[in-house]
Order: structure tokens, then sequence, then C-alpha cells
């Protein structure tokens, strides 16, 4: 099992930053994935960010590519998002998630992974 708690969320106005904490503890050594997704009112969860431990590639949405960064330290088991110039459509509650190694597309969706935090919300004011 992999235990995974979000912090950072909170409610800023458009152009502001945040960065969003998550801290694994657990079976960490099996959480080659760790990712961020995002889940607005009446919308689907949706893949935000991954990092992949075992070769430190990253990937991010294209609607965040240039303002958010995902990033990792493996020492603290910690995943972080930083959220830079947002904006309102950023808005949500997002998710921390964990999950095996993986190359496919499957990455980007809810099924490359089997743990999640409870998440945090962003708010984003205009």
């Amino acid at each position: 099992q992999v235990q995974l708690v979000e912090s950072g969320g909170g409610l800023v106005q458009a152009g502001a930053s945040l960065r969003l904490s998550c801290v694994a503890s657990g079976r960490t050594f099996s959480a080659d994935l760790m990712a961020w997704f995002r889940q607005a009112p009446g919308k689907e969860r949706e893949f935000v960010a991954v990092h992949r431990r075992s070769d430190g590639n990253t990937r991010v949405v294209d609607s965040v590519k240039g303002r958010f960064t995902i990033s990792r330290d493996n020492a603290k088991n910690t995943v972080y998002l930083q959220m830079n110039s947002l904006k309102p459509d950023d808005t949500g509650v997002y998710y921390c998630a964990a999950g095996p190694k993986s190359v496919s597309q499957v990455v980007l969706t809810t099924r490359g992974y089997n743990y999640w935090g409870r998440g945090t919300q962003v708010t984003v004011s205009s």
C-alpha cells in the first residue's frame, strides 16, 4: 500500500502562484509514477502532470505547459506541482496519484494509477 497526502491548495487571484506537495508513505518503491490530476465541479478528473522516477521523464497537459512544473524529491518521497500564472480555469480539486512503471499512454489516464490522495482544493478568482 502507498498512502498519499496532498497540501498547498488555497484561494488565490488570477496570475498568482501556488506550490502543491504530495508526500508518499508505505511501499513507495512501487510508485515509479507520481502524478497530479484535477477535477473541476461537474467535470471528469483530468491528467495534469506526471513524473516517472525510473528515467526522470516528466509530462504536463498542454493547457498548463509553460505555467506548471512537476518535480520530485525521491529522498523525501515527495512530488511537487509548481503552478504559476494561475487562471480561473485551473480551479478544482487537485489529486496526487501513484502508480507502477509504465511507458504507455495509460499514464495520462486515471487507469495508470492505483493509489490516490484525498485531494487539495485550488480556487482561482478572476
